[in-house]
């Protein structure tokens, strides 16, 4: 299924291309298009030039692939269903999420508005295909560490980028829904604002959330807190990529109504965390995650005031 998702994201006259990278999917990570340059695959991290009969090579030779415009045209309005029109909104945002959850992110020529703010995008000559991975049980060696007593706590999960922040929030979130042995399944509420987390595709979720599980796909994370606060009454709210002071208050309000937070966090150290004016009292876990050999691992979990509890 997941080799089939990849391949439908490219029209069917470059689809074959992409066969040799489709069968790695478990290991895909990023498939990056430059106009006019080499086809780059990030598999494993490590990177490979995609050759026009679809091998992949760790240097760049006389057959690799340069895109060309028409056919970042082609895959693009593909990727829209030949009508951009309706993407309009996806673009101006930066990224358009298709089946399976995969983002598409892509940049080119800016068009502002009146107000100064960005309106649309044309001349799209850069796109960078980030694949979702699933993987159910990731959380299973954190879940102990953040309910006490049968209690969740409030938890923050931290690291750089790409190393498994989401993937962590996804699968606490199934668990936390659905129930385990460490407390009953509970009512979640998720603001996924950037289609990232669910991996929502008209609606419906192209990842496994859980039974109890409300998702509010594309909305800004401060608007959405407080819409499934108001019309969902849930007992545990997750967010990803906090960092603003609009986030923490929204992040406080709910605390107030009751809500426990799971949410995740750009960083390396707690230093990272009180840099970005995270207030350390609203969460009960700090959970470190980074990489070991390549491999997205969990480093380390703080409580209150620094107490290591796993490390």
């Amino acid at each position: 299924m997941k080799e089939s998702q990849i391949l439908n994201i490219f029209p069917n006259r470059i689809r074959e291309r992409f066969y040799q990278a489709a069968k790695r999917v478990d290991e895909l990570q990023e498939i990056r298009l430059l106009a006019e340059q080499p086809v780059r695959i990030i598999c494993g991290g490590q990177e490979y030039f995609l050759n026009i009969t679809g091998e992949l090579s760790r240097i760049i030779g006389n057959g690799s692939w340069y895109i060309s415009t028409g056919e970042m045209e082609q895959i693009l309005n593909h990727i829209c269903s030949y009508s951009r029109y309706a993407f309009e909104e996806d673009i101006r945002q930066g990224f358009i999420t298709v089946a399976g959850g995969h983002r598409v992110g892509v940049a080119g020529q800016v068009i502002l508005g009146d107000d100064g703010k960005v309106k649309n995008m044309k001349y799209i000559r850069c796109m960078n295909i980030r694949i979702a991975h699933e993987i159910q049980g990731a959380a299973d060696i954190l879940m102990p560490l953040i309910h006490e007593n049968g209690r969740l706590l409030n938890t923050l999960l931290i690291a750089p980028p790409g190393c498994g922040k989401t993937t962590m929030l996804r699968d606490l979130i199934r668990q936390i829904s659905d129930g385990s042995k460490w407390s009953p399944g509970k009512q979640v509420g998720v603001v996924d604002e950037r289609s990232e987390i669910a991996g929502s595709y008209m609606g419906m979720p192209g990842n496994e959330m859980g039974i109890r599980t409300d998702i509010l796909d594309a909305c800004p994370k401060v608007q959405g807190i407080m819409m499934l606060i108001r019309s969902m009454a849930p007992q545990v709210l997750a967010v990803d990529e906090i960092g603003s002071r609009e986030d923490m208050e929204a992040v406080h309000m709910a605390l107030q109504c009751g809500c426990k937070v799971i949410a995740t966090m750009h960083g390396e150290t707690m230093e990272d965390v009180q840099g970005k004016k995270i207030e350390e009292q609203a969460f009960e876990r700090f959970a470190f995650l980074g990489k070991r050999n390549g491999k997205c691992v969990l480093l380390g979990v703080r409580g209150k005031e620094g107490v290591k509890l796993y490390d």
